[in-house]
C-alpha cells in the first residue's frame, strides 16, 4: 500500500465521502435503517440540509455540537453536517448517565446539543429522557424525531486550522473515554485521523460498493466511527444501521440481508453463542467473506467456536481511542489459529520498550495519533512524546515475523508480593472453562502495601441462576482450574460470580467500577472483623 500516494489522495474533511459517492453513484445504498434505504444522493442532500439548519441554529466553525443518539441515520447526518461547517461532533451514546452526558456537555462547552430520539425504526427513549432533562424542544426533521437542546451562549468556539495541513490539524471529532482510571477525557481527532482509519481500514478488508456491512458497534464509540461507519461509506459500501446490539436481529440480518462483512467486540460473538450454542453452522454466514473482532481481548475458546459458527476465520486487531483506533490487526489473506492482534497497519510504526522477558510498553506512531487531550495540555505531553510517538499503556510482545501479543494494560498490571500479574493472562484461562461467558480480574489493595487478585465472572447461562450451594461448588472448581493452569502468585484470592459484568455500550467491561467494588468489599470484611 502506497501510504503517501492514499494520505495525498484523501479529501479535506470527512463530510466530503458522501459527497464524493452522491456524485459517482448517486442511486447506490448508502445506509439502511429498518426497512428503509438511503441511498448516497439522498445522503449528501440530507447532510447539506442538515447543515444549512445548523447555521440556523447559531453553531459557527470551531463550535462543538453534542449529538446524543444510538446507531442511526440522524447521527450520521449530524456528523458529516457538522463537519462540513468545520464544526466538532461531539458523540455520546444515550446509554450514558445524566452524570456523564453533563460532564462530557459541560467539559466541551458545546454550543449545541441534539438528542436523537429516533425513528419507527431505530427508537431511543434514553435520548429523549436526555433531551427532556435538558429542557430540550422536539423537532421533526428529515430523519424522524430529534430534540434541540438550548443554545449555550457562553460556548466559544475553537480557532479553525488554516494551514495547509488542514486535515491533519482541524478536529473533526471529540470523543470521550475513560481509561483505567475511570475519569473521561475528551480524545481530539482530525479529519486526516479519521481519513486515514477509514481509507486503510476499507482498503485491508477489500471493501468495494457490493459490500454490506453491519453497523451495531456505536458510532460514538470510535471504532464504530472510524472503521465501521467511515470505513464502509468510504469505499462506497452499504451500512446497515442497529441501535443496540440483539443477537435475534444479527441472525436475521446474516439470513434475509446477506451481509458480507460482520464487525464486532467479543462479547457480540459470545452472546450469538450463547443464543444458538456452539455448532457447525457454515450456512449460517453463507454471504459472509469478512468477520472481525476487536475492542477488547478475544479468548481463543471463543475464536474457535465463533469461526465454526460462522464459516469464516474471525480475524482480530488493536487499537485505543487516541490512535483513532486502528494500530494492528491480521490480514485477510493470512487468518491465523492464535489470537494474535496481526500486524501495524501500513503507515503505522510500533516499537516496544523493553523488558526483562522480551515485552514491554507498546509506542506508535502515524498518521493516526491523536491530536490530544481536550483542555488537556500536561496529559497530552505525557501521552506522546516529542517524536510523535504515543505510549498506549498496553504491554506487548512481539514475534519474530512481525505479529503483537498484547500481554495486558500497565495500568492494570498487578502486583502481588513482588510478582507481576497481568490480568489478561488470568481471564484468558477463566473465559477457557465451559462455564464461564466472559471474566474480569484486578486487583485489590492489602494491608503491607502489597495487592491481591480478584476475579468477577460472568457464568454462562447454563449455569445461572442455580441454586447458590451449586454456585459455591462452581467457584470452587473454578478455582482448582486456575490454580492447575497457573503459578500460584497469579491465582486469585477471591472469584466472584456477577449476573452481568458492568460494560460500557460497546462491550467493553468497565473495569474501574470493578476496582472500585473489590475495594469496598475488602473495607466491609475488614470492618467485619
Amino acid at each position: 500500500m502506497d501510504i503517501p500516494a492514499l494520505i495525498a489522495s484523501l479529501p479535506p474533511r470527512i463530510s466530503d465521502i458522501p459527497r464524493r459517492w452522491a456524485e459517482r453513484a448517486p442511486h447506490a445504498p448508502a445506509l439502511r435503517e429498518g426497512e428503509r434505504i438511503w441511498t448516497y444522493g439522498e445522503l449528501s442532500t440530507a447532510v447539506d440540509a442538515t447543515a444549512q439548519h445548523l447555521r440556523e441554529l447559531g453553531l459557527r466553525p470551531g463550535d462543538r455540537l453534542m449529538v446524543v443518539a444510538e446507531n442511526c441515520v440522524a447521527q450520521v447526518a449530524l456528523i458529516f453536517a457538522a463537519a462540513s461547517l468545520d464544526a466538532w461532533v461531539v458523540n455520546a451514546n444515550s446509554r450514558l448517565s445524566a452524570r456523564e452526558i453533563t460532564q462530557f456537555r459541560e467539559h466541551s462547552g458545546a454550543r449545541r446539543v441534539i438528542y436523537c430520539s429516533g425513528t419507527a425504526a431505530a427508537t431511543s427513549p434514553e435520548a429523549a429522557t436526555h433531551g427532556q432533562r435538558d429542557g430540550a424542544q422536539q423537532e421533526s426533521w428529515l430523519f424522524g424525531e430529534w430534540m434541540i437542546g438550548p443554545p449555550n451562549e457562553a460556548a466559544q468556539p475553537e480557532p479553525v486550522a488554516s494551514c495547509a495541513d488542514f486535515s491533519a490539524r482541524q478536529p473533526a471529532a471529540l470523543i470521550y473515554t475513560t481509561g483505567t482510571t475511570g475519569q473521561s477525557k475528551g480524545v481530539m481527532l482530525s479529519h486526516r485521523n479519521l481519513l486515514f482509519v477509514a481509507a486503510v481500514s476499507s482498503t485491508l478488508r477489500g471493501l468495494t460498493p457490493a459490500d454490506r456491512a453491519y453497523g451495531v458497534l456505536p458510532i460514538s464509540h470510535v471504532y464504530g466511527l472510524a472503521s465501521v461507519m467511515l470505513g464502509t461509506l468510504y469505499a462506497g459500501a452499504c451500512l446497515h444501521l442497529q441501535p443496540r446490539f440483539n443477537a435475534e436481529a444479527l441472525l436475521r440480518a446474516l439470513r434475509e440481508d446477506q451481509l458480507t462483512i460482520l464487525q464486532g467486540v467479543p462479547a457480540m460473538y459470545a452472546r450469538l453463542l450463547e443464543t444458538l450454542g456452539p455448532q457447525d453452522g457454515n450456512a449460517l454466514g453463507a454471504s459472509l467473506r469478512f468477520i472481525y473482532a476487536g475492542g477488547s481481548p478475544l479468548d481463543p475458546v471463543l475464536k474457535r467456536q465463533a469461526e465454526a459458527l460462522l464459516g469464516q476465520p474471525l480475524h482480530n486487531g488493536y487499537g485505543m481511542t487516541e490512535s483513532s483506533p486502528t494500530i494492528s490487526q491480521t490480514r485477510l489473506d493470512a487468518p491465523r489459529g492464535d489470537t494474535s492482534v496481526g500486524y501495524a497497519i501500513p503507515g503505522v510504526e510500533t516499537r516496544i520498550a523493553p523488558g526483562p522477558d522480551g515485552s514491554g510498553e507498546l509506542w506508535v506512531r502515524g498518521p493516526n495519533v491523536m491530536l490530544g487531550y481536550y483542555k488537556e495540555p500536561s496529559l497530552t505531553a505525557a501521552a506522546i512524546d516529542a517524536d510523535g510517538w504515543l505510549n498506549t499503556g498496553d504491554v506487548a510482545r512481539q514475534d519474530a515475523d512481525g505479529a503483537l501479543f498484547i500481554v495486558g494494560r500497565s495500568k492494570e498490571l498487578i502486583i502481588r508480593s513482588g510478582f507481576n500479574v497481568y490480568p489478561l493472562e488470568v481471564e484468558t484461562v477463566l473465559n477457557a472453562h465451559p462455564a464461564v461467558a466472559q471474566s474480569a480480574v484486578v486487583g485489590r489493595n492489602v494491608a503491607g502495601g502489597d495487592e491481591e487478585v480478584v476475579a468477577y465472572v460472568e457464568l454462562d447461562p447454563r449455569h445461572a441462576g442455580q441454586p447458590e450451594v451449586l454456585v459455591g461448588e462452581l467457584v470452587a472448581e473454578l478455582h482448582a482450574h486456575l490454580a492447575a493452569a497457573l503459578a500460584p502468585y497469579k491465582c486469585p484470592a477471591e472469584i466472584i460470580p456477577m449476573p452481568s459484568l458492568p460494560a460500557a455500550a460497546t462491550g467493553k467491561i468497565l473495569k474501574s467500577q470493578l476496582r472500585t467494588l473489590a475495594q469496598k468489599t475488602a473495607q466491609t470484611k475488614e470492618t467485619k472483623q
